[in-house]
C-alpha cells in the first residue's frame, strides 16, 4: 500500500491537533452590514433567493471537481435556464418581468458561488441573447431568444480577435455580400460558448465582422452563425488557469455561407456592437461584488475556526483589522453596483458611468480576495477552501468587457475632455 494511503487510511487514529480540522466556509455570514439591500423589492428578492438557493445547494457540492478538471458542468447551464436565471434583464415576451436590479443581483450571487458558472450567464445571456434581442428582427427574436433564455441552444458572442482585444473596434473578421447572405471569414479568440456545437442542444455564435462591399461596405455588423455549418471550426482553450469550468473557444472561419435570415438586420455600425457591451459592463461590476462577498465571507467563517496561538484567528487584532477592511471594500462595491443600477432603470446611466462600475469594483474585488487568500495561510490554496478559485477567477473578470486601462481611458476622456485611444 503507498505510503500517502496508509497515512489517510490511519488518520482516525491520530490523537487530536495531528489532522486538520474541516472547515465550513460556504455557510451564511452577514454580507450586507450597512443595509444597502435592505429595500429590495418583493419580485428582485424572488430572482434573488433563486439563484442563492441555486448556488447553495447545487453548485457549491459538485464546481470544485469541475474546475479542477476545466471541465464545463452542462447540467448547471440548463439548470439556469430551467430556472429561470438565463435572462439578464432582457424582456421576453411571455416571461415574467426581470429588473435591472434583479439582473445584477443574479448575477452577483452566481458568481459568489462560482466564477464560471456566473460567466456562463453573462455570455448565454448578457452577450449573445440580448446581441438577438438588441438587433435582431421580429423573427430572429422569436426563433432564437425564448430557446437562450431556456438553454435549449448554447449561445456564444464573438468580437474578440487573436490580434485585436481592447482594441476590438479594428477587428478584421470580413463579411463579403453574396447571393442570398453573406460569406464570413476570419478569426476569433477567447469566445465563451462556441465550441458547443456538438452538444445535445448544439450552438449559434453570434459574430461581429466587417463588410466588404454592397452597401454596409466598411460597417459592422452581426451574424448568427449555427455552430455545425460547414468552414467554422472552433477549438476549445486549454490549460486556463481562470475560469476552468467554462470553456472558451478559438474560432476559424473559412467562407462561412450566412443566410440573409441570420443577419442581424439592425445591426449596421460598431455602435451596436458598444450597446450591447456597454449593457452586460455593469453586470460584470455585479459579479465582482459577488467575488467580493465570496471570499470575505469564506474568510469571516475561517478566521472564527482556524485556532493557532491557542485562540481563533478572530481574536487577534490584526485578523479583526483585516476583515474589517475588506468589509468596507465590499460595502463600498456594493453602494457602486446598487447606486449605478438605480441610474440604469431610469435610463440615466452613461457609458462612462458604467465603465467607473466596472473599473472600481473588479479592483476592489481583486484586493478582497488577495486579502482573503492570504488570510487563509497554506490553506489558502486548496480548492477546497474556495477562495482560490475566486482569486484566479477574479483574474478574468477583472480583464474581460474591457481591461482596467481601457475602463481608465474611457473614464479619462470623461474627466479630461481628451481622448487618448489613439494620436
Amino acid at each position: 500500500m503507498p505510503a500517502h494511503a496508509q497515512t489517510e487510511n490511519s488518520a482516525a487514529s491520530f490523537p487530536d491537533g495531528v489532522t486538520a480540522p474541516a472547515y465550513e466556509v460556504w455557510g451564511d455570514v452577514d454580507v450586507d452590514p450597512a443595509g444597502i439591500f435592505d429595500d429590495v423589492p418583493d419580485a428582485d428578492r424572488a430572482y434573488w433567493d433563486r439563484a442563492r438557493a441555486f448556488g447553495r445547494d447545487e453548485v457549491a457540492p459538485v464546481i470544485a471537481d469541475y474546475w479542477n478538471r476545466a471541465d464545463y458542468p452542462l447540467h448547471l447551464g440548463r439548470r439556469l435556464g430551467e430556472l429561470d436565471l438565463l435572462r439578464d434583464g432582457v424582456e421576453i415576451e411571455g416571461a415574467e418581468p426581470m429588473s435591472t436590479l434583479a439582473a445584477g443581483l443574479v448575477n452577483m450571487e452566481l458568481s459568489r458561488a462560482d466564477g464560471s458558472v456566473g460567466t456562463i450567464c453573462g455570455v448565454q445571456a448578457g452577450l449573445a441573447l440580448r446581441s438577438i434581442a438588441l438587433c435582431g428582427t421580429p423573427e430572429q427574436i422569436d426563433t432564437w431568444v425564448p430557446k437562450l433564455s431556456r438553454a435549449e441552444v448554447w449561445g456564444a458572442f464573438a468580437l474578440t480577435e487573436p490580434t485585436h482585444g481592447s482594441d476590438s473596434v479594428s477587428l478584421e473578421t470580413k463579411a463579403t455580400p453574396v447571393e442570398g447572405g453573406y460569406r464570413l471569414s476570419g478569426e476569433k479568440k477567447w469566445i465563451g460558448n462556441a465550441s458547443l456545437g456538438d452538444t445535445e442542444e448544439g450552438g449559434i455564435t453570434v459574430v461581429w465582422a466587417r463588410v466588404e462591399g454592397g452597401e454596409h461596405d466598411g460597417n459592422v455588423r452581426g451574424f448568427i452563425v449555427q455552430q455545425e455549418w460547414e468552414g467554422y471550426r472552433a477549438t476549445t482553450i486549454e490549460n486556463k488557469l481562470s475560469l476552468r469550468a467554462i470553456w472558451q473557444a478559438h474560432i476559424r472561419m473559412d467562407n462561412v455561407f450566412v443566410p440573409d435570415s441570420h443577419v442581424l438586420e439592425r445591426s449596421s455600425t460598431f455602435k451596436d456592437t458598444a450597446r450591447v457591451l456597454f449593457a452586460t459592463r455593469l453586470g460584470v461590476a455585479w459579479s465582482a461584488v459577488g467575488h467580493a462577498t465570496a471570499c470575505y465571507e469564506t474568510a469571516v467563517q475561517y478566521a472564527g475556526q482556524r485556532t493557532q496561538f491557542g485562540r481563533p484567528l478572530a481574536a487577534s487584532q490584526i485578523v479583526q483589522e483585516r476583515l474589517t477592511r475588506m468589509q468596507s471594500e465590499l460595502v463600498s462595491m456594493q453602494l457602486m453596483a446598487r447606486q449605478m443600477t438605480t441610474r440604469a432603470e431610469a435610463g440615466t446611466l452613461t457609458p462612462e458611468q458604467a465603465s467607473l462600475a466596472k473599473y472600481t469594483c473588479t479592483r476592489a474585488a481583486r484586493r478582497v480576495a488577495a486579502e482573503a487568500r492570504d488570510l487563509l495561510g497554506g490553506n489558502g490554496i486548496l480548492l477546497e477552501h474556495r477562495v482560490a478559485r475566486h482569486f484566479a477567477d477574479v483574474e478574468a473578470i477583472h480583464t474581460y468587457e474591457g481591461t482596467e486601462t481601457v475602463q481608465a481611458l474611457i473614464i479619462g476622456r470623461s474627466i479630461t475632455g481628451h481622448s487618448a485611444f489613439a494620436s
